[in-house]
Formats: C-alpha cells, sequence, structure tokens
C-alpha cells in the first residue's frame, strides 16, 4: 500500500528547499540483499526532485525482486534498470549493471546535474543538502573519482585475462594463463575506487566516446575493472 508506506516511512514529498529543488542528483543503487536496509538507505537519500535506479541482481530471490518491485511502484523517481546482471563480485557485471542504469538515465525526462553510485550497504552521513553544497564548493563541472597510476601490485588485474564463475548460487572471478593485449589508444590505467560522483556530461561522454567505448571492451575480462574504468576515462585529456 503506497500512501500507507510513504506515510509509515516519513518520506519526504517536496523540496526542502529551492537550493536543493533546482540541483538534482542521481543515484544508482546495486543490491542483492538485505531489503530492510535497501529501504533505511532509499528512505534517508530520497528526495522527489532527484532520479534513482536501482539494480537488482538478476541472481537474487524472487520474492526479494517482487518486493523491491513493490516498493519502487510507489515512486514516479525510482525506477528497475532495464537490463540487470547476474553480478560477480570483481567482475565485469558489476561495472555492466552501472552502465545499465546509466543508460536509463540520460534517457529520463529528469533533468540531473550529477550521478553517485552506491551499494545496498551504504548509509549517508550527510544530507541532500549537505551533498549538494559540497559538489558546489569544490568539485563545480568536475568528478569526483581520484586515483593514482595502477600500483605494481595491481597490474595482475589487467595483465592476464579474468572470467566470471556463476553456478548453483555460487559466483566469483578467476584468472586464466591468458596474456592481455595493452590498452586501447595507449592509454593509462590508473587506479582508484568503483564509487564515484560524476557529472551528466561525463556519463554522456562515457557512452557515446570511442575510447571509452574500446576501454570498456578491453576491459571486460579485467578484475575488478569499476576500479579502473572510470578513473582512467576522468584522466584524458580534456
Amino acid at each position: 500500500n503506497c500512501s500507507t508506506l510513504l506515510k509509515t516511512l516519513h518520506f519526504i514529498t517536496k523540496p526542502l528547499s529551492d537550493e536543493e529543488g533546482n540541483f538534482s542528483l542521481a543515484y544508482i543503487i546495486t543490491i542483492h540483499k538485505e531489503l530492510e536496509m535497501f529501504v533505511k538507505l532509499l528512505r534517508a537519500i530520497y528526495m522527489p526532485q532527484n532520479i534513482y535506479c536501482i539494480h537488482v541482481d538478476e541472481k537474487s530471490p524472487k520474492d526479494y525482486k517482487a518486493a523491491v518491485q513493490n516498493i519502487v511502484s510507489c515512486f514516479e523517481n525510482i525506477f528497475i534498470s532495464s537490463k540487470r546482471e547476474n553480478v560477480v563480485y570483481a567482475g565485469f557485471s558489476r561495472l555492466q549493471a552501472d552502465i545499465n542504469c546509466m543508460r536509463d538515465l540520460v534517457n529520463s525526462k529528469i533533468q540531473w546535474n550529477y550521478v553517485i553510485n552506491l551499494c545496498g550497504q551504504d548509509y549517508p552521513i550527510k544530507t541532500n543538502r549537505d551533498i549538494i553544497r559540497y559538489i558546489k564548493s569544490k568539485w563545480n563541472g568536475k568528478n569526483m573519482t581520484p586515483g593514482i597510476v595502477q600500483p605494481l601490485h595491481m597490474k595482475h588485474r589487467t595483465q592476464v585475462s579474468y572470467r566470471e564463475y556463476v553456478r548453483s548460487g555460487v559466483s566469483y572471478v578467476y584468472p586464466t594463463k591468458n596474456m592481455k593485449a595493452k590498452p586501447p589508444h595507449n592509454l593509462t590505467i590508473y587506479f582508484g575506487s568503483a564509487y564515484y560522483i560524476l557529472t551528466k556530461e561525463f556519463v554522456e561522454f562515457t557512452l557515446t566516446d570511442a575510447r571509452a567505448k574500446d576501454l570498456l571492451e578491453w576491459s571486460r575480462d579485467t578484475y575488478s575493472p569499476d576500479e579502473h574504468y572510470w578513473v582512467t576515462l576522468n584522466r584524458l585529456t580534456g
């Protein structure tokens, strides 16, 4: 019952300030378990002027998927990703899940300024207004995806080919004996966090630029590509 859900959980139903109403954020949330924690997270970050793409792991139980769908259907600005992945920790599927949501978000009617990605076990310690003011103060027009040139002890992640294993409730990434070719376009690989705050312009760039597409394809059999993909593209000149 949507009216009961909104009232019982005290979801915010209108912007709390003009500043927030004029600066919409997009969220990508990848989830696979702990429904109650997801609801608490959603309640904490929900604002009617924002937009939320929820990626539910394709491996999740049917009743979990149904429960998430029921919650999401109560909101016009929350939706489940149109394409869902069997997400494997440290696998390419984790990166693909974010990209699936990004494609949906850039095609949305809601105009947003920045996208933030979260997992179901995250929880905010700042308000929506705090986050917006932090973005405006230091990062206006810039991406938050810090990193360094790939350290030597991380080289194995992109030097050999990795594969995802998904079967009978077990999933993991394992290395093969196949050596990988060098990165496309002579790109220098940077290494950082899988979590970010990105401008809409940058997201549109990553979905259309030839270098971004080629790097994505090259990253398909690397270990934890979401920890090098965004930060490497952000370091491109211009």
